[in-house]
């Protein structure tokens, strides 16, 4: 089975090692199938701190790195 890849925006990188990036998903309302934005902020790994705030990349499913860290950051779009 594939890793998960989503991509998002880079929203804080002031910790070590580590980028919080918010993904934003469309949905579709179930009954009045209006669609609607909603989104949400995972943290992923950097290992050498490249990433900053702004920055749009994609980031991939991996084994818990630590307690709330199971994403790591492959590439820059």
């Amino acid at each position: 089975m594939p890793k998960k890849t989503l991509q998002g925006i880079v929203v804080s990188d002031k910790m070590q090692k580590t980028v919080v990036v918010k993904v934003e998903t469309i949905k579709e309302h179930p009954k009045y199938k209006r669609r609607y934005k909603s989104h949400k902020k995972y943290k992923a790994h950097d290992q050498n701190q490249e990433y900053h705030m702004g920055d749009k990349v994609v980031i991939e499913e991996s084994k818990p790195i630590s307690k709330d860290k199971n994403w790591v950051v492959i590439k820059k779009i």
